[in-house]
């Protein structure tokens, strides 16, 4: 599938683990001229986690700027500070941005859940406002969760819903949209 025409200024790809959504939203922007925003926090003590994230730096062209968009703000304001002739925003991915929001407001096992659930959602309004606004093209990559059985944990649960409503909202503000499977692009939209 070759890269959206110039019409296109927001794709979401979506995909299952291990589909190849990661490298095929690299395949869609260009060689040079990118700000790719690596949304993964290290875990320190994790060798798997950390393998995991080498091996997306490693496939990454020389040429492109890394940016670590571990913290939800500093997504938010790349999106809002990028210009309309400025580097393509790559964001990779929202499933681990959304992980950091939840754990960030505690929102896993909550004493509150109805505080740690709003400041949930205002990180990700923010997130859906801030895409809508953009003058930059974007290729956003996530998970999609929502095609297997219901998660027998709430924290799974949780995480799943959370994260179809995030996409379902970013999708909105997408001209074009992808699901991944076993490697193979299917346009949604």
């Amino acid at each position: 599938m070759s890269a959206p025409g110039p019409d296109v200024q927001r794709t979401l790809v979506l995909g299952g683990a291990r589909s190849g959504k990661s490298a095929h939203a690299e395949g869609l922007v260009p060689a040079d001229g990118v700000d790719y925003l690596a949304t993964s926090r290290p875990v320190p003590g994790d060798a798997e986690w950390s393998a995991r994230i080498a091996a997306h730096v490693a496939r990454r062209p020389a040429t492109w700027r890394t940016i670590e968009a571990g913290d939800p703000e500093v997504l938010v304001a790349a999106l809002r500070s990028a210009s309309p002739g400025g580097p393509v925003l790559l964001v990779d991915d929202l499933a681990t941005w959304l992980t950091g929001v939840l754990d960030d407001a505690g929102a896993w096992e909550a004493a509150d859940p109805e505080s740690a659930l709003a400041h949930v959602e205002q990180q990700c309004a923010a997130l859906a406002t801030a895409l809508a606004e953009t003058a930059a093209r974007v290729v956003l990559v996530s998970a999609e969760v929502g095609l297997g059985v219901v998660p027998a944990t709430p924290a799974g649960r949780l995480f799943r819903d959370r994260l179809g409503a995030l996409n379902a909202r970013l999708a909105e503000h997408c001209e074009s949209v992808l699901l991944l499977v076993a490697g193979v692009p299917l346009r949604l939209r």
